[in-house]
């Protein structure tokens, strides 16, 4: 293994801030600890921001704004491909480092992460030339321009789940439409955004354009609050999305917020019934089931309801659970102790509630996995909706199977929730696929697929999972306002 390489065992010097294009110490005398999740065992201590720190990144960010802002568009664009093409280089690499801070799979990190991460950044490179305004005549002695221009200075608050792909999804579009960026990692998984950092400098984006702050909740309040911040986006939790749209709205700047999900998968009796149990599969417990998207409600029409439900816990014990560095395990460690502990509440929940246990919501016996925070993926079956492990979302491998009649009783029941992010139908029946599709309030719905997402397109929800996109065209608009210049072309007359 190259040694650049990391593995279960590494670790790493103290991590520091990333501001102007270099790192720098922070200055609270603060540190915090990231832990290896498939250990325990701590992986370095990273420096914890304080205000001061917040502020000389903002300051950095501005001047870095003016000069990104007014770079060529053609120039910009190769930067970003630049650093698309070191992502690809060192995919395995930073994958690696992924899987240490994150216990995903290597299955993952190295096919899913840093890859897709690095096609978002590709499509806005692409278009940065394209960006554009409007012209409007007013003959016979008038015109208006309408300019789309950058906001300033923007920030990103991200998730543990998918920490170096959040941060491309976040900064992408950003820097795309010319501004600079500040992003905050969460504090469970600090590591990759710097090294996202390094690669943008060695690109040639210019300093200050990306700056990569460390800390816990209050350094994301500094940023939510911070005068000096034009826009902030955060992906999290329902209950930290209002603390955010709070706080940013003491100054007024824009936000997008990309929360949580209790997702319905509705399985017509008609649907291709392999298709439909795979999706159910990776839906429920693809990264352990840390996926604020996934399908964790299976609604099945009874034609088809015990054959399907007989074809769960089979599949789903023969997942390996284990070492996420093993190239042949697919279901790795939850993120903390405390976040295994939650999880494992919601078994306790799933086991007294009367839904059938088909498999799973234990702790694994291989001593080797002892110190590691392993949950064996669940399955209840014969759920019903008010269940307090049907309506929360669990963020862990729990899945609900509920059976159903008809497609008004489905829709009912799919929607009758405070979410709405994702959703899937599966059915032979094209008429029913897109009439259900439209009708599950969602912001991205699949038929006869699940988490397919491509870069252009968006991203985001309905109800409490979320306020505006990310990824598409959409986007740019959430990061570009809009500036409407009038030129009379004659004299202005006298009105008085």
């Amino acid at each position: 293994m190259p040694q650049n390489f990391v593995n279960a065992s590494t670790t790493l010097e103290v991590q520091r801030l990333h501001i102007d294009g270099g790192y720098v110490d922070a200055t609270s005398g603060e540190t915090f600890t990231t832990v290896n999740p498939a250990t325990n065992r701590d992986i370095c201590e990273v420096q914890q921001a304080a205000e001061a720190d917040v502020d000389r990144a903002v300051d950095a960010a501005r001047r870095g704004f003016e000069v990104w802002s007014q770079m060529p568009a053609m120039d910009r664009t190769r930067i970003m491909l630049r650093a698309v093409e070191i992502l690809r280089d060192r995919n395995d690499e930073f994958a690696h480092l992924e899987t240490l801070d994150t216990g995903k799979p290597l299955s993952e990190t190295t096919t899913e992460d840093i890859r897709t991460g690095a096609d978002v950044i590709e499509f806005y490179a692409g278009l940065i030339s394209s960006l554009h305004g409007q012209h409007f005549d007013f003959p016979p002695a008038a015109f208006a321009t309408i300019r789309r221009e950058p906001l300033g200075v923007c920030a990103g608050i991200g998730a543990w789940n998918y920490p170096m792909q959040i941060a491309m999804w976040k900064s992408a579009p950003a820097l795309a439409c010319g501004n600079s960026f500040i992003f905050k990692p969460a504090e469970l998984t600090p590591l990759t955004a710097l090294r996202l950092a390094e690669v943008y400098t060695e690109a040639g984006v210019p300093d200050g354009v990306f700056n990569v702050v460390q800390g816990d909740h209050r350094v994301g309040q500094m940023l939510s609050r911070h005068q000096g911040i034009d826009k902030i986006s955060l992906t999290g939790e329902v209950g930290t999305g209002k603390k955010v749209m709070a706080d940013a709205a003491t100054t007024l700047k824009g936000v997008t917020l990309e929360l949580g999900g209790k997702s319905p998968i509705i399985v017509f009796d008609d649907a291709d019934f392999d298709s439909a149990v795979n999706a159910a599969l990776v839906a429920n417990f693809y990264s352990a089931g840390e996926v604020c998207s996934n399908g964790t409600r299976v609604f099945v029409q009874r034609g088809m309801y015990e054959e399907f439900v007989s074809k769960l816990a089979p599949r789903a014990e023969a997942l390996k659970i284990g070492d996420p560095f093993d190239p042949d395990v697919v279901v790795g460690p939850l993120i903390s102790r405390e976040h295994h502990a939650k999880v494992m509440g919601y078994m306790d929940i799933a086991l007294a509630s009367g839904a059938r246990h088909l498999c799973g919501g234990t702790v694994p016996d291989d001593p080797a996995l002892a110190d590691g925070n392993y949950v064996t993926p669940a399955i209840f079956a014969d759920c019903e909706d008010d269940m307090q492990f049907v309506k929360e979302e669990v963020f862990g491998p729990l899945m609900a199977v509920l059976p159903f009649d008809d497609e008004d009783e489905a829709l009912r029941r799919a929607n009758d929730t405070n979410y709405g992010l994702s959703g899937a139908v599966f059915t032979t029946d094209f008429a029913r696929a897109h009439r259900v599709a439209n009708s599950i309030q969602a912001g991205s719905v699949w038929i006869n697929d699940y988490n397919a997402l491509p870069a252009s397109i968006p991203f985001g929800g309905y109800k409490q999972s979320g306020v505006g996109r990310e990824n598409g065209l959409v986007t740019i608009d959430h990061f570009t306002q809009w500036k409407t210049i009038y030129a009379n072309l004659t004299t202005f007359d006298a009105y008085y």
